[in-house]
């Protein structure tokens, strides 16, 4: 009964003060085009987090679009990724969007007024869901930047 209160009170003090703070979402930054080709730019854009926790977790990221100048063009391909325990990091975003949905006829103005200004507004919008030992927690993505064109 003695071992029983002891492991009792270790798992329990664990949970409570481990795992019930969230990482903490900062903010996506370093918005850029990686990579250009005929058929795709290649965006990508990193998502800061801070984990408090002293046990590790997993990142999922679900549903977050990219809309360039208020189109929505491509969405986030990314795997899950293992939280560091006690940690700063942070995940990639890419998103491959397709040469033809930019050049598309409901985007002409938008891509001329690019085209003039060297410019793109990238907005990255969705959610990054958290997950460890049964507790979770989404987290709302919505980040707009002005790109520069090479």
């Amino acid at each position: 009964m003695k071992r029983f209160i002891i492991l009792s009170t270790i798992l329990i003090t664990f949970f409570n003060c481990s795992v019930n703070e969230k990482p903490e979402f900062i903010g996506i930054e370093n918005i850029k085009i990686l990579e250009s080709t005929p058929e795709y730019i290649v965006l990508t854009a990193d998502a800061f987090f801070e984990n408090p926790n002293i046990i590790s977790g997993e990142l999922q990221v679900n549903e977050v679009k990219v809309y360039v100048n208020d189109s929505e063009m491509a969405s986030v391909s990314s795997k899950n990724f293992e939280v560091p325990a006690k940690k700063d990091f942070s995940i990639p975003l890419t998103a491959n969007v397709p040469i033809d949905s930019i050049f598309g006829d409901e985007n002409l103005s938008s891509l001329i007024g690019s085209l003039l200004t060297k410019k793109m507004k990238v907005q990255y919008k969705g959610v990054i869901n958290y997950k460890v030992l049964g507790f979770s927690h989404t987290y709302d993505v919505d980040k707009t930047e002005e790109v520069k064109i090479k």
